[in-house]
Formats: C-alpha cells, structure tokens, sequence
C-alpha cells in the first residue's frame, strides 16, 4: 500500500499541473474594453467563444457625455486591448484611457488606415451638395473598393505592423487625424452637449460604424492586434474575421436591394448619425431637427425646418429611441410619417448578432416610413 503513495502524489500532481497547464491558457485571451454596443458587437465577433469584451457606456446612455460606474472604470483598467470609435465621439474616455488603461494596447478604430470618413453636413437643411451618395470626404473611393476586396488584400489597405502601432492610436494620440479637438470639453454641463457640438461638427462625423465597409475593415485590425496579444489562438481570430466578413458582405448586398427604390425620397433625422449609412445605400436626408443628440434644437431651428418639410416633400420625420419624441411628433405629425432610428442598437442583445441586426433594422424602418 505505502507503494502506491507516490503514484498517487504523481497522478495528484499531473491533474494539478494540467489545471494549472489549462488555467495559464485561458489567461492567454486578452481582456478587452469597448466603448459603444457596435463596437462592442464587432469585437464579439472576432472573439467568438473565446471570450467575451467588456461594455463601458451602457446601452441607452450617450456616448458623448458619460460617467462611468465603477465596474466599467475596472474592465478599463484590467484591460489588454480598448476598442474605441476615438475621441470625436467620446472625448470624456481619453483621461481614463491614460489613467486607467496606460498599459493596455488600444485601437482608436477612426484612425484606422482606409476608413471612410465623412464631415458633418451643415445647417437645419443640409444643400444639395451634400447629398453625394459617392463622395467620400477623406478617402477616395478606389481606397474603399480596395479595403472591400478580399481578405488577402487586407494588408494593402491598412498598413498594420506588428512593430509599428502607430496607425491604430496605440498609446499616442497627437498623431492620428482626428476630428478637431473642440476649444474646452467642459461647460458646466452634465452632457457635455455644447462641447459635443463644437468637437464633433468641427471635423469628421464620428459615426463611421453606421458604414458596413468600415466594419468589415475593421474586423481585419481587431483580429491582427487580438494575434499579437495571443498568438496560439491567432488563427481562431482571423477565421471568426473572414467569417464576419463574409456576412457584412451578404448584408451589404441584401440592404442594397431592400433599399435601391428609395433614393429619390425626401426625409429628415433627429440628428446628423447617418450619413454613412445613407451614402453607403443610396439615401439622403434633407435636414436635421439637431445638432447633435446632447442638445434640443432652437425655436429657430425647428421653425426653418418645419417649413423646409412643407417645401421639399419630406414625408418621414425620423426620431430615435434614446430622446422623447413628443418635439417630433408635435411639430411635425401632420405634415410627416414620424419613424424611428437607432444607431446605437438599444434594444437589442449585446454580443456578435447586434451589428448585422442594428443594419437590418434600421433598413427595415426606412423602407417602412419612406415606402409607404
């Protein structure tokens, strides 16, 4: 019997060095923050089983002005990797980017190479020049036709070394081409809107998510920079990818058809979200009801606008989910259909269906309120 001790001490010790062997793999998959529900969904999807990002600004909340709870402040300062949209969306995140998550490699995904960048159109109602569905602001097309080739073309798009971070915003932010910093990010206001409003509409329109071929983009970067932290798994990363690809791909293609009659209909949003969705499916707002979504629009914003709805034929009046829509409905139901636009994916599942979803319905609704 004494004998069969040190087998057993050495079985005990294979099962404790496997667990530990098992445990030290798991650690291997990298801890990741991201800041908005669609980023959220494309890191998801890269991811896939392996594990799952963390969420810093709650579903409903604007990104543009946001405190974190206590719980987000600690995914951020024990992540590996921070997956952000940049500081044109939220500038509130760049001091706990710097304080919290100094260590951590991140990917400011508006400063990725070969994003398709659009500046934000100006006035109540926008003119006629910038309803061009082609016209890329900050790339030209051949850029975008290229980085919509396939997976192996990736790397002629983006120029993502492994020595050399620099293009996703690792850990230097002065050199990546921003939007323009507003003067002050502080006003005294809880939402920071006024700062939003001089920051965002100064420079890029920081909502490039809403453009299926940015995603598809940057599906590539989070899989590249997700192989470096954890190389044993990098070709999990580049399947989930290509795999991801493949269905913005199909998606594009089926939204491009739901939508091709619609074009020539006029229509007006709460605020300037979409207009990487529109160009990207032959669409174009009219106008804007506001500036931006932390701030309520002048009585003489909505009176030019009020008219303008009369005069162009407008027939749709978008409001979204996260704001009251009594202004909308008051000022605008009887002479518009009045629907509903969701950038952010509010009541949808976080995880890698919400951003093929968040598409979906937002073509589902066009067609509803335009098509009718």
């Amino acid at each position: 019997m004494p004998r069969q001790f040190p087998r057993l001490l050495a079985l005990s010790g294979l099962g404790l060095m496997a667990t530990l062997m098992s445990t030290a793999a798991q650690a291997e998959v990298p801890s990741v923050a991201t800041d908005i529900t669609p980023v959220h969904s494309l890191v998801s999807i890269v991811m896939g089983d392996l594990g799952t990002p963390s969420l810093i600004v709650r579903p409903g909340a604007s990104p543009h002005g946001y405190a974190m709870r206590p719980s987000e402040a600690q995914a951020l300062d024990g992540a590996d990797l921070v997956v952000w949209m940049g500081e044109a969306l939220t500038p509130w995140l760049e001091g706990p980017l710097e304080n919290l998550a100094s260590g951590a490699h991140k990917i400011e995904l508006m400063s990725v190479e070969a994003t398709i960048l659009h500046k934000y159109r100006e006035g109540a109602v926008f003119a006629d020049d910038d309803h061009g569905h082609d016209d890329h602001d900050d790339h030209a097309e051949d850029d975008h036709d290229t980085g919509h080739g396939g997976h192996d073309d990736h790397d002629d798009t983006h120029d993502h070394s492994q020595d050399d971070h620099d293009n996703h915003g690792h850990d230097d932010h002065d050199d990546h081409n921003h939007a323009e910093k507003a003067e002050s990010h502080g006003h005294g206001h809880d939402h920071a809107s006024d700062s939003h409003d001089e920051h965002d509409h100064s420079g890029a329109d920081s909502h490039a998510w809403l453009d299926p071929v940015n995603a598809r983009l940057w599906l590539g970067v989070i899989a590249e920079e997700l192989a470096e932290l954890d190389p044993e798994n990098a070709a999990t990363y580049a399947a989930n990818a290509a795999a991801g690809q493949a269905e913005l791909d199909a998606l594009q293609a089926e939204l491009s058809t739901v939508l091709s009659d619609l074009g020539d209909t006029r229509f007006v949003v709460f605020h300037d979200a979409y207009q990487y969705f529109e160009r990207r499916f032959g669409l174009s707002a009219s106008g804007a009801v506001s500036l931006s979504d932390a701030s309520a629009p002048s009585a003489g914003r909505i009176a030019e606008l009020q008219s303008a709805v009369s005069e162009m034929g407008a027939i749709c009046v978008f409001a979204e989910p996260q704001f009251n829509r009594t202004l909308i409905d008051s000022v605008f139901a009887d002479t518009a259909a009045v629907g509903i636009l969701d950038p952010l994916g509010l009541d949808l599942e976080a995880g890698p269906g919400l951003y093929p979803q968040l598409l979906r319905n937002m073509a589902a609704e066009f067609v509803s309120c335009l098509g009718a």
